[in-house]
């Protein structure tokens, strides 16, 4: 089989129809092998690509064919202390590939060093691993996307749906057997009609990129289910194929796109670019470590054998690299040009913004995405913390930038547990945390507002569990945290006691209706709306189970649960009131500021600062004014809405509140989550006491 020179990019495997170009940035090895591999994975040939370019091996092989196997060999000192780690023994997966054959299995051969040696990962290692490797494969990117279109739904009008493509169908019923858990069976007609049913605009999917399990999770039997340990940022994941030994992963991946595209449903994106599955320096060496170490990953400056680990994974990736940051750009614009994906969640992100020690948010990451006229035009998402010191950044990322707002659900968890010191938080909260937002030019869809999450406990277990259960993690129930519990009903768990499950069904409607009536961007994690179990994990990570899968027979409670959220996003959808583009700021008439929002007490009058700051205020509400603000739509149409009442009593006790007269109209019930049930309006006229159950929520409009 002979070789030809070939070209120094495009990086990766790139098929032109006649042969296959492959170019692999290595910038300190001193030999690259490119070897081949069959169907069945055996050894075809090994062709050292012979020539060296800008740092970057290339050549051309005639006549090979997409669904071609390989990966390569690279050559290069191993010297630990340098930060050097070079080991031709070890078949390497291409950083570009854009699909891999396989999971790949554990075996000591995975280590660049001799496991158990005295030196510890001083010791060179000589055993091949490419038996335990998954290949890269060869993709042939055409594809039929016919009349696709992105739906671009404006982030301020979306309504996101946090799933794990797994978990979502592998227990559905009426998704046939061969296509649950996987790309096809998300883009069944039953999974999309379940999702159009419920009203959400996008689907978050957790980590879709390939990832290798951890070896303590292999050992015990495990798997790393949510799939934060990537290590090929171009492949969709050939766990969620439907035909996992054809290699179809590629264009399965891209029919789900299509498909949930037609519903009117985009597809974000959760990416994990802060670091690899190669872990620390006794971790094993699968691609960038023994590709270009040094490029690669954040070293040690005072010790290069050791990694810099703001993730807690055991290393970061170096995005002071123009190579790295090429890498991760190069990622994204493939995924979003060729997948035709509408956004991403960046895991960790304050880590990709790290220059030296200290997050930036003059960095080069972030530089590079905002004049990248691809990149910049869709959805972008930030975890906005890391593990390192200076980490935590909610509120600090740039403009076209939205953040996970954890400060939105310590909020809302805390008033309806009670906690009403935070009550003047909790209004900033409720109308998109301006005090986070609006000084650095951003609008309230800069706040990704959530009360649960994959990482946590889910909205029943929240108001079920004092306490975490995560035995079955096999880490003795270390791993997790009890943050934000004290929901003491005197049951834990699963009980008969009617008025304890009574009380946990309207806690949860009271967060999912807050939820869907803030400002700011809701998200709901998968199984909420219907009241999922993980009967008290909350880091299920490692559970690929029915644990995290969805049951899909559900309890008449269950029903009405889902009836009521789907009622919750029908009337964010109906009433731009609750997702406004901006923050209420009043509106200048006849030469005064007329307010458009009005927080009051139950007496009818306004909160005063002493309210605010003082008293333990257990009810008020909050009325949106419609007749102050001139609604328009993108291209200014007028929209008109009602004038909306917000009232929250989160008192044990029933409270009475006066509601606004209104020239003498009445107000219409909108919800109330004293009712078990989807129900319907009705009337209450104005200027009268309105009685609001204990621990309740009610909407109205006028």
């Amino acid at each position: 089989m002979e070789i030809w020179p070939g070209r120094p990019f495009p990086l990766g495997a790139t098929w032109d129809g006649q042969g296959v170009n492959f170019a692999l940035f290595a910038k300190d090895a001193t030999a690259v092998d490119l070897c081949l591999f069959d169907a069945a994975d055996r050894p075809v040939a090994e062709l050292r690509l012979g020539e060296y370019t800008d740092y970057v091996w290339h050549g051309y092989v005639p006549a090979l064919q997409p669904g071609q196997r390989y990966g390569y060999r690279v050559d290069g000192p191993y010297n630990v202390e340098r930060g050097l780690r070079f080991n031709r023994n070890k078949l390497l997966i291409d950083p570009y590939a854009r699909a891999l054959s396989g999971a790949g299995t554990w075996n000591d051969a995975l280590y660049g060093y001799t496991r158990g040696h005295a030196a510890a990962d001083f010791a060179f290692d000589t055993s091949d691993s490419a038996p335990y490797m998954p290949k890269s494969v060869v993709v042939h990117e055409a594809f039929d996307w016919g009349d696709d279109h992105a739906p671009r739904t404006p982030l301020a009008e979306s309504v996101i749906y946090e799933l794990h493509v797994k978990g979502f169908t592998m227990c559905h019923p009426a998704v046939p057997l061969t296509l649950r858990g996987t790309y096809a069976g998300l883009a069944s007609p039953a999974a999309i009609n379940y999702l159009r049913e419920l009203g959400v605009t996008a689907v978050e999917l957790l980590p879709v990129h390939q990832h290798f399990d951890e070896r303590h999770l292999a050992d015990h039997g495990l798997t790393n289910y949510w799939g934060y340990n990537t290590v090929a940022f171009f492949a969709p994941d050939i766990r969620y194929s439907a035909q996992p030994d054809q290699c179809t992963q590629v264009r399965e991946f891209k029919s789900m796109v299509k498909t949930l595209h037609a519903a009117g449903i985009e597809v974000i994106l959760d990416v994990v670019y802060n670091h690899t599955a190669e872990g620390d320096h006794l971790g094993p060496t699968l691609s960038m470590r023994g590709i270009d170490n040094q490029a690669y990953y954040r070293l040690q400056p005072d010790d290069p054998r050791c990694y810099m680990d703001f993730t807690g994974c055991g290393n970061s990736m170096n995005m002071m690299d123009a190579r790295t940051l090429q890498l991760i750009m190069d990622s994204l614009r493939y995924w979003i040009t060729e997948m035709h994906v509408d956004g991403f969640r960046f895991d960790l992100a304050s880590a990709l913004a790290r220059e030296l020690h200290a997050v930036d948010r003059l960095s080069a990451f972030f530089d590079i995405i905002h004049q990248d006229p691809v990149i910049s035009r869709v959805k972008l998402i930030a975890e906005p913390w890391d593990v390192g010191v200076g980490g935590y950044q909610v509120g600090n990322f740039p403009v076209l930038w939205a953040e996970w707002n954890d400060k939105y659900r310590d909020a809302v968890r805390g008033i309806w547990r009670g906690d009403w010191t935070r009550v003047r938080e909790f209004g900033y909260r409720l109308m998109g945390s301006s005090d986070l937002y609006h000084d650095n030019g951003r609008r309230p869809y800069a706040s990704i507002n959530f009360i649960t999450a994959h990482d946590g406990f889910t909205l029943l277990d929240i108001v079920s569990y004092n306490e975490k259960h995560n035995l079955a993690n096999g880490e003795n129930n270390r791993d997790g945290n009890n943050y934000n519990l004290s929901y003491n009903y005197g049951v834990e768990g699963p009980t008969t006691d009617s008025a304890i499950n009574m009380l946990r069904a309207r806690q949860q409607r009271n967060m999912l209706a807050t939820l869907l009536l803030s400002q700011g961007v809701p998200m709901i994690c998968g199984g909420d709306e219907w009241g999922r179990s993980q009967q008290g994990n909350n880091n299920t990570y490692c559970q690929d189970n029915e644990l995290n899968w969805f049951r899909w027979e559900w309890t008449d409670e269950e029903h009405a649960l889902f009836a009521f959220t789907r009622q919750l996003i029908a009337l964010r959808r109906n009433h731009p009131l609750l997702r406004r583009p901006k923050f209420f700021q009043g509106r200048l008439i006849h030469g005064a500021t007329v307010e458009d929002i009005h927080w009051l007490r139950p007496d009818g009058e306004p909160l005063s600062d002493y309210d605010w700051y003082e008293t333990p205020v257990t009810c008020l509400g909050l009325e949106l004014d419609s007749t102050v603000l001139d609604l328009r739509g993108p291209r200014g149409e007028p929209l008109s809405d009602d004038t909306l009442l917000i009232l929250i009593n989160v008192a044990d006790h029933a409270a009475h509140f006066k509601l606004p007269t209104k020239l003498g109209d009445s107000w219409t019930v909108l919800v109330n989550t004293e009712v078990a049930v989807e129900q319907a309006e009705y009337i209450v006229p104005g200027d009268t006491l309105f009685t609001l159950a204990p621990s309740s929520l009610v909407l109205l409009k006028c």
